[in-house]
């Protein structure tokens, strides 16, 4: 055997802790150490493969012995610590704030307690993981929003869904101590919808055990009311939270731990100032998201404008566009009914006043970071840092919401950057309990944007990490239902958009950020250098019936018409194939034929086509009294019972505060009338209508 081999040999034997002689022949080296490439390679591609997110493959079965080597692991991580689980469901960043901030303050109250935060969608890769995984918990808080009628955030989708359709809770969360804060907009008529479920399939659990050693509701669920100020209510629910935890996580020798107040440290990302002669910067949007193609909030893709143009008539007064996205090649793909997410861009108007707020340079080159230069952590509470480097421009019209009225978080970071005493003590008031209705008054009900409130306090010029991490939201997306069909127009996504545009209690002109970028958006059909927006699909259960026969009844004024469009435009899909469709009544409301009648030659053009049964048409400012869509529909009382008493279904889309409950009332008003029933007896067949999927709303 030559000396290689023979130092070949030695290596493999040192790595398997095994001894082959010093006798072997050049063919068993070979063997040998074929072997031992072979697995090596084998090992690497299964180790890549496992790392490969992109790729849909099953979760390895993890051995019985391995599975409690992590228990054991877990267990002595804990340290004789007892382990406190924060779950978050949120769609704009409120609950996950919250939830990271009430682990920081968990952590500072109670040195027994192990604290985890959870995105309820990472908690579990797998469906089935949710059960094994929660078994473990004893001690669990859940920050849950409810988005849109009444439906989980996007986050906590896939877990609300398969907990609200599981059984046998009670056995398998016996050990579980829980609590539950909700946050919603007490102007929706599913106020807070999904923690009260939450909450009550929870303490229904802590009843169903046999034996009395159930789940403990530690105190009645939180219900946020985003309508006033939900920091109060947020605060008011952990008042109650503390003295079960103190019964729970402090031993009675513990004298000294209630003592102290609880003070939030301000969050701040680490600031890194570049010099942009030796920094590039990269385009913060790719088509690839996670390496494959596959878009969501967190993976936008950049598309194109392709059309753009306005939908009212030159004598109206107000906005509204028809724009399209052109999405040939990118691989985004949505159905009929679905939600388009778009980021749009502050005004350049609204950047430069952030700029002078700030005393800040917009072409300063520098990026955030949520960790110390040594790599550690610099705290759980921070939101993922944007991307960098970028310009202070970039930064303030992409990442930062502007415009919206201040948290009392907020204001408090304000404070402590404010160098006139007499404007710290504002806004430490405005912040503070005490302050309560002031801030009801001047920030909420005036409708104050962070900027204005910069403005009043112009002493205050808080440092770049901070401003980013404590002062300005990150500037969330803008939701619109899809008003098109990939089965008629397969390369492009369409949106219908009302231009937000109007005075505040101040005097504020009040610009909406996407409407408005929308409506000077740029389209490649005028200019190769057109606009273009990271966009991502999100699904809905707003669809057509299964059979394309079943009579359909739609209502939706204004742009509560835009789904209704998509689900149009595949109803000519459909008739272009030889299916046969079912009757379909769309109810339409606008203010003047002559200034707001939008789309209105396409859809007459569907009547005449067959594609539309009927078109009702609520104009509410042409006649001496207002009409709207739910008088139509009070007309039309006994062709509405027909249809949905027979089978059909009932959409509505548009305004949920006003328009939806007007609509739902009237409905509900048509069942009890037409059908011959009593009270009971109606509320109960429409809310079997919408369990069935036969009343369905897409409301905001």
């Amino acid at each position: 055997m030559s000396s290689g081999g023979s130092n070949l040999v030695r290596f493999v034997e040192s790595v398997l802790g095994i001894f082959f002689g010093d006798s072997l022949s050049d063919s068993v080296v070979v063997i040998i150490t074929t072997s031992f490439a072979a697995l090596v390679g084998l090992t690497v591609l299964v180790l890549k493969r496992s790392s490969d997110r992109s790729i849909d493959v099953k979760p390895l079965v993890v051995p019985k012995s391995l599975s409690i080597k992590d228990e054991e692991d877990e267990s002595e991580a804990l340290g004789g610590k007892t382990k406190v689980t924060i779950f978050y469901g949120t769609q704009t960043g409120t609950a996950e704030g919250f939830a990271k901030a009430l682990a920081e303050e968990v952590k500072a109250r109670y040195e027994k307690a192990a604290v985890k935060v959870f995105d309820l969608d990472d908690y579990a890769m797998e469906d089935d993981q949710y059960k094994e995984k929660l078994k473990k918990e004893t001690l669990a808080l859940f920050m849950v929003a409810t988005y849109g009628d009444g439906e989980p955030t996007d986050n906590a989708a896939r877990f609300y869904k398969w907990f609200t359709e599981g059984n046998e809770r009670g056995i398998w969360l016996q050990q579980l101590s829980y609590g539950v804060f909700g946050l919603g907009n007490r102007q929706y008529e599913h106020f807070n919808k999904i923690a009260k479920v939450l909450d009550d399939l929870l303490y229904e659990q802590e009843f169903s055990c046999v034996i009395d050693i159930g789940g403990k509701r530690l105190v009645p669920v939180g219900l946020g009311d985003d309508d006033q100020c939900i920091e109060d209510d947020f605060s008011a629910w952990k008042e109650f939270l503390w003295p079960e935890l103190d019964q729970l996580l402090r031993d009675e020798d513990d004298v000294n731990a209630s003592s102290t107040p609880y003070t939030a440290a301000i969050p701040e990302y680490r600031l890194v100032i570049h010099d942009p002669s030796i920094i590039s910067v990269e385009d913060k949007f790719s088509n690839l998201a996670n390496g494959n193609v596959s878009f969501d909030i967190h993976h936008p893709c950049r598309v194109n404008v392709a059309v753009q143009k306005e939908l009212h008539k030159a004598e109206s007064d107000r906005s509204c566009i028809h724009l399209e996205f052109d999405i040939t090649g990118t691989g985004i793909i949505y159905e009929t009914g679905d939600h388009l997410g778009v980021y749009a861009e502050n005004s350049d108007e609204t950047v430069e006043e952030a700029g002078k707020l700030l005393d800040k340079p917009l072409d300063l080159l520098f990026s955030i970071h949520a960790d110390n230069e040594d790599g550690t952590a610099i705290g759980s509470s921070l939101p993922p840092p944007f991307p960098g480097p970028c310009t202070l421009h970039t930064a303030l019209a992409c990442y930062a919401d502007l415009l919206s009225p201040p948290k009392k978080a907020a204001l408090l970071a304000l404070a402590a950057h404010a160098s006139e005493p007499s404007e710290a003590d504002r806004l430490k008031f405005l912040s503070s309990p005490q302050g309560k209705n002031e801030y009801s008054h001047w920030v909420m009900a005036s409708q104050r944007s962070l900027l204005e409130v910069m403005a009043e306090f112009p002493s205050s010029k808080p440092p770049l990490g901070i401003f980013f991490a404590a002062v300005a939201p990150r500037l969330q997306p803008r939701y619109y239902s899809i008003s098109s069909s990939p089965r008629y127009t397969p390369n492009r996504v369409h949106v219908t958009c009302a231009l937000v545009y109007g005075p505040t209690p101040t005097g504020r002109i009040h610009k909406g950020v996407c409407s408005t970028w929308m409506k000077n958006a740029v389209p490649l059909e005028k200019s190769y250098e057109c606009s273009w927006a990271p966009i991502f699909t999100r699904t809905s259960n707003f669809k057509l019936p299964a059979d394309p026969s079943t009579p359909i009844i739609m209502v939706g004024p204004g742009t509560g018409l835009a789904p209704f469009r998509g689900f149009l435009q595949e109803r000519i899909a459909l008739k272009e194939d030889g299916v046969q469709l079912g009757p379909a009544l769309l109810f339409f409301g606008c203010r003047n034929r002559r200034m707001d009648f939008i789309y209105e030659d396409e859809l007459n053009n569907l009547v005449e086509q067959g594609v539309i049964s009927e078109l009702i048409v609520a104009f509410s400012r042409e006649g001496p009294q207002k009409e709207y869509v739910q008088h139509k529909m009070v007309d039309r009382a006994a062709e509405i019972w027909t249809i949905i008493s027979q089978g059909g279904y009932f959409y509505v889309c548009g305004d949920a505060k006003g328009m939806a409950r007007d609509v739902h009332r009237t409905l509900h008003t048509i069942v009890q009338e037409q059908g011959g029933l009593d009270s009971s007896k109606t509320e109960s067949m429409v809310k079997k209508l919408q369990m069935e999927g036969r009343y369905l709303r897409d409301v905001w």
